[in-house]
């Protein structure tokens, strides 16, 4: 395994997180046009008055980049120590999926239990990692 494949997780992430960005305008303009909004309904970020299919996006995508910050430091950590092994690139792969699979759930069926548990597996993936690397460098 080289060193570099840490990043590769990371990279589909970003992918991901801009695939999901690209959603943000898409549905904003669609809705605009389909005159379901106005342009004042987004002078505050979103107000009230903008349906929760065009509002979405935006919420996943503020999911996307709060805690994954910290796994993108992880990353680094694990590279720049050179502990990228079976075990951190094994976490991080799982982490990815965990928010993948978050993020479909928002998109589709959205049932609120099934993405806090995901959601909360993730956080628990983020909190492993950090040990991990922890007890690697202590």
């Amino acid at each position: 395994m080289t060193p570099t494949a840490i990043f590769m997780p990371a990279l589909v992430l970003m992918l991901w997180t801009m695939l999901v960005l690209v959603q943000v305008p898409i549905r904003r303009f669609a809705a605009y046009f389909a005159k379901r909004v106005a342009a004042d309904d987004f002078n505050y970020g979103e107000s009230s008055n903008v349906p929760v299919d065009v509002a979405l996006p935006n919420r996943i995508f503020m999911n996307l980049v709060e805690v994954p910050v910290l796994f993108y430091a992880l990353v680094l950590i694990a590279f720049v120590t050179q502990e990228v092994n079976h075990v951190t690139l094994s976490l991080a792969w799982g982490y990815v999926a965990l928010r993948l699979v978050h993020s479909l759930i928002y998109f589709t069926y959205n049932h609120v239990v099934h993405r806090f548990a995901v959601f909360a597996t993730s956080n628990l993936v983020i909190v492993a990692m950090i040990v991990y690397l922890g007890l690697a460098l202590a």
